[in-house]
């Protein structure tokens, strides 16, 4: 492929690019990335958009240079090209480096951070095996990993599905980061697969460590991406979560809720803004009341003694922003 690229291809200026030579005169090889980069930014204005993107192309097969291969992949996402995703993916899996071992990934870690992310943003399937390669090597960098999830998530692509749940299911893993991320992925597809081992996150007991607080916040926005509305499990589980001992998954759990449009919600919610001990769980199944009636849930926690008066200038605020009546009406 290189070769080809390097004796020049055919363009809408009827005429053969030098791309070696281009490349030359940007200093590509050399060492000072500043130089090299103003040079590329210069040659912006003699070449059309196609010749661009194949000049671009080359030199990320090229460029042995982490800040000049990361403003490169940035000039290539103002085009996203459907041509340059086999080079990013040369990039992310160092093809193009002989004898990649630890230090090398250490040094273009961010350069590959950046590329697994360019490559979501291209939302093209042709690229879901090399972040599959990435994802599931344990070995790999857990930011990499991250990163290759992420983009997963918004290809959209099915086949992905199955080595995502295998992250989130997988207890050994020692970022819980990733297999938070790998639970956004999974929302972001919508495969109803993953709705079993989402669900069994938020039914885990494992106290109130923060981070996999954290996981749980991840599997519920993951379920209500998918409508837990129309899955019984999966309501079932978000509504246990409004017991869960973090504040913070109670909230993801009431939004939820308020999301799913079930004929049960409302009453369910009713209970937490009744019977929570956390003003601020409290304050978000106020909104989510709201959202799913009208002002008269306002009034009444205005009225009513039984409701704090931290909760009564939430209700009054909320009518201020929202309604048009005057509070004393």
């Amino acid at each position: 492929m290189y070769a080809e690229i390097c004796e020049g291809i055919k363009l809408s200026g009827h005429y053969n690019l030098d791309f070696e030579a281009i490349a030359k005169s940007c200093n590509l090889y050399s060492n000072c990335s500043e130089d090299v980069i103003s040079k590329i930014e210069s040659i912006k204005s003699k070449y059309n958009q196609d010749e661009l993107v194949s000049i671009y192309n080359y030199m990320l097969s090229q460029s042995q240079n982490p800040e000049v291969l990361m403003y490169l992949i940035r000039c290539c996402d103002e085009y996203r090209n459907p041509s340059t995703l086999e080079y990013l993916a040369d990039v992310l899996l160092l093809k193009n480096f002989i004898g990649a071992d630890e230090n090398l990934k250490e040094k273009f870690l961010n350069v590959r951070i950046m590329c697994a992310k360019a490559m979501g943003n291209y939302k093209n399937t042709s690229v879901v095996t090399s972040l599959l390669y990435c994802l599931n090597n344990k070995n790999e960098n857990y930011r990499v990993r991250l990163a290759c999830a992420d983009a997963l998530g918004r290809i959209g692509d099915k086949y992905a599905v199955v080595p995502l749940i295998e992250v989130v299911k997988d207890e050994e893993e020692k970022s819980v980061y990733l297999r938070e991320g790998a639970a956004c992925a999974l929302g972001l597809i919508g495969d109803t697969r993953a709705i079993d081992p989402l669900v069994s996150i938020l039914e885990a007991k494992q106290g109130i460590m923060d981070k996999f607080s954290f996981l749980k916040e991840r599997a519920i926005e993951a379920l209500n991406r998918m409508g837990i509305g129309e899955n019984d499990k999966a309501f079932k589980a978000i509504r246990s979560s409004l017991a869960d001992e973090s504040p913070q998954v109670r909230i993801e759990a009431i939004e939820a809720l308020m999301d799913s449009e079930h004929s049960e919600s409302y009453d369910i919610i009713k209970n937490v803004l009744d019977n929570d001990s956390d003003e601020e769980v409290k304050k978000n199944a106020l909104i989510a009341l709201y959202n799913l009636s009208d002002r008269s849930i306002l009034d009444e926690v205005i009225s009513s003694s039984k409701y704090s008066d931290k909760l009564k200038m939430s209700a009054v605020e909320i009518i201020n922003e929202y309604e048009s009546e005057d509070v004393n009406d």
